[in-house]
């Protein structure tokens, strides 16, 4: 049976980042003289890193002329305040923890800004997720494939089965030509999943160990 490893999507998948992204976001608008967003509007505006974040919310986008200073404020911001709100979804911990014990390799694959993702991958997982990447300078951002098949290589795997919450991981899976699960607790609606090919669907942990599970024994 070839080796195969778990690839994570993080905000909205492993955990619940959604109220610190939103405060800090909404930090950075007073600091910039924007209307603050909800967080509604902040669920939708994230998923595509920190760069597209704040030309979502800022008041005239990129044209804004403080468009730079506002996405720095925010990343420096958000450095500082990213894990007061965040939590792990109910059960995710307890998945990691059986597909350790039987040799299964987890990693994460996000779009959050890299420092932000090993440190809190470090906080809530420690030795649970081996590897973790997310936005940095020389890997293309996701739906690209690339963070996805380097991480495989670093896991020293043949492939790997992904986990997300958002079209944009359902593109990612599909243009590493890897297996998708989708789950339905995170920041997009399973609606916007399946119009970009999503086909497996998970409401909570017991159902999304049980497809992880299933691809595994497939050797998907």
């Amino acid at each position: 049976m070839k080796k195969i490893a778990l690839l994570f999507d993080l905000d909205g998948t492993l955990l619940d980042t959604l109220e610190d992204l939103c405060d800090a976001v909404n930090c950075t608008m007073r600091e910039y003289n924007s209307p603050e967003r909800t967080l509604e509007e902040v669920r939708r505006f994230v998923g595509h890193g920190a760069a597209d974040l704040i030309s979502k919310a800022l008041d005239g986008g990129r044209d804004n002329p403080e468009y730079d200073a506002a996405l720095a404020f925010f990343r420096k911001y958000y450095a500082d305040h990213a894990d007061i709100k965040t939590r792990p979804y109910d059960g995710v911990i307890d998945i990691l923890k059986r597909l350790g014990e039987i040799g299964v390799p987890c990693a994460v694959v996000s779009n959050k800004p890299d420092d932000a993702t090993v440190s809190l991958c470090k906080k809530h997982f420690g030795s649970l997720i081996i590897e973790s990447i997310g936005d940095r300078e020389g890997m293309p951002r996701k739906p690209a494939p690339d963070k996805v098949i380097k991480m495989i290589e670093t896991l020293g795997c043949e492939s790997a089965i992904y986990v997300g919450d958002s079209e944009t991981d359902v593109l990612t899976a599909k243009n590493a030509c890897i297996p998708c699960i989708c789950v339905t607790w995170g920041f997009r609606d399973r609606e916007q999943m399946e119009a970009v090919g999503g086909e497996i669907f998970c409401r909570e942990a017991g159902e999304l160990e049980g497809e992880i599970m299933r691809l595994l024994e497939a050797g998907e």
